[in-house]
């Protein structure tokens, strides 16, 4: 079966075609949030076999497997990593129309420049050969794949109890000159949020938690108030680190204008004694350190991501199988505007509203999200509020088209801060080739039809812009 990933792939015009040569398929990438190991980085990691560096943890690729039959053993149990990878390519002509044929194909042309055939059973020996060999080499390894796919600059994605510790060691290659791409950390505080507390379980684990974050901040946590102290602190820490992000996940966003202080520290004394609390206290307690959050963010100038619509873990087997993160999660439902409107205005009204990136999983929310959110741009910093990519499941031709037709409509796609990649995968970087193939044909198709200019300079900056200068200047990392 010849590779169907020609060189005009997703380009369907000359304009297209023009646009994606001329001013977006060189554009250096930042990829501004991802799930990359910085261990990996650090370490400049070298995969012995593509079961490693592809399959590992890609729980996108483990869901298609366990819907064409494949038994656990062979995506996330103790087969061997060919037969591993003998699975996936056996199934992976069934993924027709999903997102994944596409990414397969587009991975293994870049940068292992495999695009004469595609992965099947029968094709399936020659490749694992072919890229275990590159593998084994030095422009494959972790740092060089990076390199390879001109990656500028990279933000991971990192818990405040996190040491930043393979951070350190990055920086340091980066300031003698033996690695000249950056690796930032992102401020991840989910688990500071008491969402947890509902059963005495999660009050187990959530103290454990406080624990390491008592630690790691050299904070005595016996008191909402220190809580909040510790919290600001290791933002601080991140700061110093590099980080000029946070990113905070909610399945659904849920927010209030905060209550007494009395009422707060009498909800999170109960936790302290290891009591469960109710979702209203949860979320009272979670209100304020959100809004904490965008206040120190507003003031060292960093950019809040706002990630909502996830439902995590919705199969128990899995779970106790397997762990978070196995492809048991899918789009949640639920209104959230009110809220989401409520918490960036108290934020607004007092100047103390940061730059903010809102991404929505359930595409229901895409006018909704692209229309609230600029209602709080205030003249300061171009494009402050942004309409973010197309995200999880919606990282794919239709869900980018669909962002981009939102963000267009009800906002300024000159002004978008572009893709990323949102993986942990090296392999993953030809997610911005897929996404600037789109961007270009969309814009190209336009011209052509004469919806657009046919004014290549103009049009073609604005894609420049879109795929690298707008992150640049809104990050100022």
């Amino acid at each position: 079966m010849a590779c169907f990933i020609t060189e005009n792939f997703l380009l369907q015009s000359e304009s297209a075609r023009r646009l994606y040569f001329e001013y977006a398929q060189n554009a250096p990438i930042i990829d501004y949030h991802c799930h990359l190991s910085p261990k990996e980085v650090a370490t400049d990691r070298q995969f012995e076999n593509m079961t490693q560096i592809w399959l590992g943890g890609d729980h996108y690729k483990w869901r298609a497997l366990r819907a064409t039959g494949v038994s656990e053993k062979y995506i996330t149990g103790d087969a061997s990593d060919w037969e591993k990878f003998e699975r996936w390519a056996t199934i992976c002509p069934l993924t027709v129309r999903n997102p994944l044929f596409h990414w397969t194909a587009l991975e293994l042309n870049r940068p292992f420049g495999i695009n004469d055939r595609f992965l099947n059973k029968h094709t399936a020996q020659g490749i694992w050969d072919e890229c275990n060999t590159k593998l084994a080499t030095p422009e494959f390894s972790a740092r060089g794949i990076m390199r390879q796919m001109n990656v500028e600059l990279v933000c991971t994605t990192d818990d405040p109890v996190d040491s930043l510790e393979y951070h350190k060691q990055i920086a340091k290659d980066v300031a003698e000159g033996v690695f000249s791409i950056r690796v930032l950390p992102t401020f991840r505080p989910d688990k500071v949020f008491p969402r947890t507390c509902l059963t005495p379980s999660g009050v187990v684990s959530y103290l454990a938690y406080l624990a390491k974050l008592a630690e790691a901040s050299d904070t005595e946590i016996s008191s909402f108030a220190t809580l909040r102290a510790a919290f600001a602190k290791r933002h601080a820490y991140f700061h110093d680190m590099g980080a000029r992000l946070s990113d905070c996940g909610f399945e659904l966003f849920q927010w209030e204008a905060p209550s007494s202080n009395v009422s707060m520290e009498a909800s999170f004394a109960r936790i302290l004694k290891g009591e469960t609390i109710s979702n209203e206290e949860i979320v009272a307690l979670s209100s304020v350190l959100l809004s904490d959050l965008g206040r120190l963010n507003s003031e060292k100038g960093w950019a809040s991501q706002l990630h909502i619509g996830a439902m995590r873990n919705n199969s128990t087997r899995i779970l106790q199988k397997i762990g978070v993160d196995a492809g048991c999660d899918s789009m949640a439902d639920g209104s959230y505007g009110k809220a989401l409107s409520q918490y960036l205005d108290n934020l607004d009204k007092d100047n103390r509203l940061p730059k903010t990136i809102v991404y929505n999983l359930n595409p229901d929310g895409n006018y909704l999200l692209a229309s609230l959110i600029a209602n709080f741009n205030d003249g300061t910093i171009p494009g402050k509020m942004q309409y973010g990519s197309g995200w999880w499941f919606l990282d794919q031709k239709n869900g980018m088209e669909e962002q981009l037709e939102a963000l267009s409509n009800m906002g300024l796609l000159s002004l978008f801060v572009g893709m990323l990649t949102d993986s942990r995968s090296f392999l993953s970087y030809t997610r911005h080739e897929y996404f600037r193939r789109i961007l270009c044909n969309l814009l190209g198709g336009e011209m052509e039809s004469g919806l657009l200019p046919n004014d290549f300079e103009w049009i073609g900056e604005m894609v420049r812009n879109i795929c690298y200068y707008n992150a640049v200047r809104y990050f100022n990392f």
